[in-house]
């Protein structure tokens, strides 16, 4: 690892201790196995069946107003049902063309849901396919694929269960016991179960009729509305890392076959064939099965140039002759210490220099040496804003192509620039559809909503009127009246009446928000706080139902909260990759308070889920983390950078890696302080960050740290979670230490193998732990020896965090899929064992 000047400084004073991180060596990490994936599913079913918390209570407080991604919809024959698909949210039916929805899918192996099919023959069929296919940063893996024949009661297991994710499923129009699925395999792992299987006995057996490669999967497949046995299929490769995504490859093509999918060809003449071919969806028209459509996600890079970026403020535009990092490069000491303090303010600003910089304050260290002009020239240091890199790489992005032959053949179409439909990243969507009564009119899904009705030459937004969410995932088009449209986004369900021009919203029953962070106040009655992913901050009182409106807060991802409980109208929180605000809900007032780094250090590394909170002991105290943990004293106004780098920094790849995923101090002891970071890491410093002490012996190594928990009742007690989730690991690894982190125990006990995201104590005993799956809520009341489920009114759903409200004795559930849960704690507090009861502080 190379060592920057501060880390060097910090060892020789003994800042550090003597562990060299280097010294740690990386381990080979595999992917979960089909065996280990099955047992613990049915550990877990177990469990749930024999849970004494299973009659518990928990409240759901929406929202509903801001919702989740939907990634499917089916409509029955009577259009008054119909069934929408969440990304991690299970499957909801409505039966009242939508005034209300019924969760049908939970409990099962697992929530997240990438296909869905009814059968055309027999709406009592319904096949669902798990595991979420967008690849995306929060996109659950899958264990099979399940069959209803009673629209939804039941459900029976139908095999594929190491699919992972699933791509498409489709069923015979006239037979239901034909069924092909799409499988695109592992997000993070290579894995040879990928590729299209088809069925010809309702799914008692499976033959894999199309295989590419063990990165290559099938995201879409599409059948000939006036031929079944004509289909075309699309093969996607791609392969992501906690450190790198590659979204494109030789592999992705578009498949033809004329035998009902039992063997394939390529279909190709006149569409891309190279490295930079990503996703591909198509679609038929239905008035002239002809005439097929692709949309595809082109990475090759774009004859034209990158756009520019923004500048900040307007003040590039509205300075003359404006200080430039190149203008440091050949300056001398006398040159930088003659500059104009003006002028030299406005560029430390507009390039985010750490706000303690000023004018006079460079000056300063310029004079002393601390600094020179080559660190000022270099203080970017090849970083890369990586919220401008997901819009501003210059690649040719999304292009539409049309077959007049049942896909044989295919011509580009697309006239207008469609590039920045889903700009870089294309692996988020891929949908496009045809209008159901003319075979010009097509609709493509990304970040708007675009129609064509001239064949796909020339596009406009549809997705206007009625504020529909931007980030569209899926459509169904009623095929008797094309007027009449469902559109499923990242802000849930919609409906129009006429071919798009104006939306409908139709969520009020379904919650569905996809939370990162909870936080709470301690208002009356309090209220909740969270991110969401792509649907920013918000909060909303405890006393809600899930119908009731949250307000916003801030936009973006929405990532981390933290409320000044002093007043509860000071609120910290941002979006993703650290770009961090102090809000004041009173008078709207907000300051960004991101932290610039020092002058000398690398730049900032910053999660996409970037920790801050404040201090339990001064509320004007402000922890924030990059590689570096910063500390403000002054609600964020200023920061002092209190450790070195952190990680071990040694992968580097299109996605931020190395930085650090938790910040914690401890509710006992002012200037105790751990961190841990995504690539392993884990630090100790109580001293406020005088010297920092690993604690990586005894835990598994290089896994991603997903929380850290100083005990509220013991120094030197300290929990923690990893997670192996970015390698295709689903493992339980929760830890304690009473020895401040020298010494790690494994407290998984009987717990299934899921991967672990946040475990909090009690606040008045304890024995009792809450922790936070991949797959739902565990409660154990001896301290980690014996876990229950508390899966009734919570499904098994993701629990990215949780938070517990002293006065009214509520645990807040933030969960990515079903939105947010309140329970009573008294409930389980109750059930502990007589010698666990409350104790005094």
């Amino acid at each position: 690892m190379k060592k920057n000047s501060t880390y060097l400084i910090l060892l020789a004073s003994g800042m550090l201790s003597l562990f060299s991180i280097e010294s740690l060596q990386a381990q080979d990490i595999k992917p979960t196995s089909e065996k280990a994936l099955q047992e613990s599913i049915e550990k877990h079913k177990a469990m749930l069946s024999s849970t004494p918390l299973k009659d518990f209570k928990a409240k759901n407080v929406g929202p509903t107003n801001m919702s989740g991604r939907i990634v499917d919809i089916e409509v029955a024959q009577n259009q008054n049902t119909f069934y929408v698909a969440a990304a991690s949210g299970g499957v909801w039916k409505t039966e009242d063309n939508g005034q209300s929805f019924t969760p049908i899918f939970d409990h099962q192996s697992a929530l997240g849901i990438g296909a869905m099919a009814l059968s055309p023959s027999d709406n009592n069929v319904l096949w669902v396919g798990t595991g979420e296919n967008n690849s995306s940063r929060s996109t659950y893996a899958g264990s099979g694929i399940y069959k209803s024949t009673d629209a939804g009661k039941t459900w029976q297991m139908m095999g594929l269960p190491y699919s992972h994710h699933t791509g498409q499923i489709q069923i015979h129009p006239t037979n239901p016991d034909i069924v092909w699925v799409g499988v695109m395999g592992s997000l993070y792992s290579k894995n040879k179960d990928r590729g299209l299987y088809k069925t010809t006995d309702g799914g008692k057996s499976w033959k894999k009729v199309l295989y590419i490669d063990e990165s290559t999967g099938i995201i879409d497949i599409k059948i000939n509305p006036s031929n079944p046995d004509v289909l075309l299929a699309s093969s996607w490769e791609r392969f992501r890392q906690a450190h790198d995504f590659i979204g494109n490859g030789d592999g992705s093509t578009i498949w033809r076959s004329e035998d009902g999918g039992n063997t394939w060809k390529k279909a190709v003449t006149g569409f891309p064939q190279d490295e930079f071919v990503g996703r591909i969806g198509f679609d038929f028209s239905q008035s002239n099965p002809k005439v097929v459509y692709a949309l595809l996600d082109n990475q090759g890079k774009s004859d034209k140039p990158a756009e520019a970026p923004r500048p900040r403020g307007g003040q590039q535009e509205q300075e003359e002759n404006p200080i430039k990092f190149e203008d440091f490069k050949e300056m001398s000491l006398d040159q930088a210490l003659a500059l104009d303090d003006k002028k030299l303010n406005s560029f430390l600003r507009r390039s985010q220099f750490s706000t303690k910089y000023t004018a006079a304050e460079i000056k300063r260290q310029l004079k002393v040496g601390k600094i020179t002009t080559s660190q000022i020239a270099n203080y970017m240091g090849g970083s890369v804003d990586a919220n401008a890199a997901m819009f501003g790489q210059p690649i040719k992005g999304a292009e539409v192509y049309r077959s007049e032959d049942s896909g044989k053949s295919w011509k580009k179409v697309s006239e207008s620039d469609i590039s920045r439909l889903y700009n870089t990243y294309g692996y988020y969507f891929g949908e496009v559809r045809v209008s159901t009564q003319d075979e010009n009119e097509i609709f493509v899904l990304g970040v708007p909503l675009l129609v064509s009705r001239d064949g796909g030459k020339n596009f406009s937004r549809t997705d206007s009127i009625g504020d529909p969410h931007s980030d569209h995932q899926s459509m169904w088009i009623n095929p008797k009246d094309s007027k009449h449209i469902l559109l499923g986004n990242d802000g849930g369900l919609y409906r129009s009446y006429g071919g798009g021009s104006r939306w409908d919203h139709m969520n009020t029953q379904m919650p569905i928000s996809q939370f990162y962070s909870v936080m709470v106040d301690q208002a009356t009655p309090y209220n909740i706080y969270g991110g969401m992913q792509d649907n920013g901050v918000w909060f909303g009182k405890s006393t809600n139902k899930p119908e009731d409106a949250w307000d916003p807060l801030f936009g973006g991802d929405g990532m981390v909260v933290a409320v000044d409980t002093r007043n509860n109208e000071i609120v910290y929180t941002g979006s993703q990759f650290g770009s961090y605000f102090r809000i004041n809900k009173e008078n709207g007032e907000r300051k960004r308070i991101t932290p610039g780094h020092d002058i000398g250090n690398a730049p900032n590394r910053w999660n996409w889920r970037t920790p801050a909170e404040l201090s339990y002991h001064n509320q004007d105290i402000v922890y924030m983390g990059s590689q570096y943990v910063y500390q403000s004293l002054d609600q964020g106004n200023t920061w002092t950078t209190i450790s070195p780098d952190l990680t071990k920094n040694k992968k580097s790849g299109n996605v931020p890696f190395a930085t650090l995923s938790v910040v914690e101090e401890s509710p006992l002891e002012f200037g105790t302080l751990y961190a841990g970071s995504d690539d392993g890491n884990v630090w100790v410093t109580r001293n406020g960050g005088g010297n920092w002490t690993n604690l990586n012996a005894g835990l598994p190594q290089d896994r991603w740290v997903s929380s850290i928990s100083p005990s509220k009742f013991q120094e030197g007690l300290v929990y923690i979670t990893l997670n192996g989730y970015r390698y295709d690991e689903f493992t339980t690894m929760v830890y304690k230490s009473e020895d401040y982190g020298k010494t790690w125990t494994a407290i998984k006990g009987n717990m299934p193998d899921e991967s672990t995201n946040i475990l909090i104590e009690d606040h008045t005993n304890p024995a009792i732990l809450y922790l936070g799956t991949d797959h739902g809520l565990y409660v154990t009341m001896d301290g980690g020896n014996n876990w229950n489920l508390f899966q009734s009114e919570i499904p098994n759903v993701a629990i990215y965090d949780m938070v517990i409200q002293n006065r009214e004795n509520h645990l807040i559930v933030g969960s990515h899929g079903r939105s947010v849960y309140v329970v009573d704690l008294k409930q389980i507090q109750d059930l502990a064992k007589p010698t666990q009861l409350v104790m005094e502080k």
